[in-house]
């Protein structure tokens, strides 16, 4: 048998009710050999019992942490693992279609490309609706010297049975993390995914540093796949999506990526501020008020709702904090000399 090029490192995304589907249709669908790590940060016992056994059943490596991972800890604990050619980080939570793997290695192969982004879908039917399709993201500077960020995804919203046949593979500033092929020497330049970005524009910041470093990112629509987002439909998401898309998480992503590349506190910046919670509040808040008040949008009890929201989502980001110092797992660097494949040493 062909030896694998490929490491596909699965991380959680902001629940774990979508993890069997998802697993499967990764092994259903994909001929090309590859290693799989699954990182399994906190998992409630049913999927971790599902995860473990399908790793007895398939040989492939989990790591599990009894914390809730941030994505680009969880990225950088699989990739600290890797010693493949390529690694792709997938989230837990998309569904691929065939030939996704291969057709973006031969992307990459193709064109000396050093990170291949698919043609994204999301939500239900699968395969359908596009969320992304290329897309931009650099920094603009005006006339008083002030830096902008910008950034666009194409073909949003837009139907796959309407544009497919038009889409060609192509050079593009984008790439995002729900499914991302990355050539693994790229991080012995540029080092592990920044963790100051704990879960937001991290695409944005991974797509510019490699673009830094003078490498290409590629758009290959030949591959196909779906992200299934939110709202969590077990008790059991519920901690940790609330987590994922915490306040505190949110605030401080933004904050980092301003600070770290000297852009300008703007209108787009200030308008991510207002919108802080926007995700619990249309896929919590939102549809319970909506089901309790049989169907009319009762704003009173959407307002008390929302203050009682931003209390325990602040109580539950301050209990990870304290927990999370003591416990967080820290990455050798990576360096040529060593291999790829590093160990983690617990702090």
């Amino acid at each position: 048998m062909q030896e694998p090029q490929v490491t596909i490192v699965v991380v959680p995304r902001e629940r774990f009710s979508c993890t069997q589907r998802s697993l499967e249709s990764i092994y259903e669908h994909t001929k090309l050999p590859f290693k799989l790590i699954y990182v399994d940060g906190n998992s409630p016992k049913k999927v971790r019992q599902y995860i473990e056994s399908q790793a007895q059943e398939k040989d492939f490596k989990v790591i599990r942490t009894d914390y809730y991972l941030s994505p680009n800890h969880a990225r950088n604990i699989g990739l600290s693992h890797v010693d493949t050619k390529y690694v792709l980080f997938a989230d837990n939570d998309i569904v691929v279609s065939p030939n996704w793997l291969k057709a973006l290695v031969n992307c990459a192969e193709e064109t000396g490309a050093t990170v291949v982004g698919p043609l994204m879908c999301e939500k239900e039917p699968v395969h359908q609706r596009i969320h992304f399709a290329g897309g931009e993201s650099h920094i603009v500077t005006d006339v008083n010297g002030r830096r902008h960020l910008r950034e666009k995804m194409y073909k949003q919203g837009q139907q796959v049975a309407d544009l497919r046949p038009q889409l060609q593979r192509t050079e593009t500033e984008l790439a995002e993390f729900h499914c991302v092929l990355v050539r693994t020497e790229i991080f012995e330049r540029i080092g592990y995914l920044d963790e100051g970005m704990l879960n937001t524009k991290e695409h944005l910041d991974f797509s510019m540093t490699v673009a830094e470093a003078g490498d290409k990112v590629y758009f290959e629509p030949d591959s196909l796949i779906t992200y299934v987002p939110g709202p969590p439909q077990d008790l059991t998401d519920m901690h940790f999506y609330m987590l994922r898309w915490s306040d505190a998480w949110t605030l401080d992503s933004l904050k980092h990526i301003r600070k770290k590349w000297d852009l300008s506190e703007d209108g787009y910046f200030k308008n991510k501020y207002k919108k802080l919670g926007w995700r619990r509040s249309g896929t919590i808040i939102k549809p319970f008020v909506r089901r309790v008040s049989f169907g009319w949008e009762n704003k009173p009890l959407k307002r008390i709702l929302k203050f009682f929201d931003r209390i325990l989502n602040r109580y539950i980001t301050n209990r990870y904090a304290e927990n999370f110092a003591q416990h967080k797992l820290e990455l050798r660097p990576i360096n040529k000399s060593e291999s790829n494949a590093q160990e983690l040493s617990q702090v």
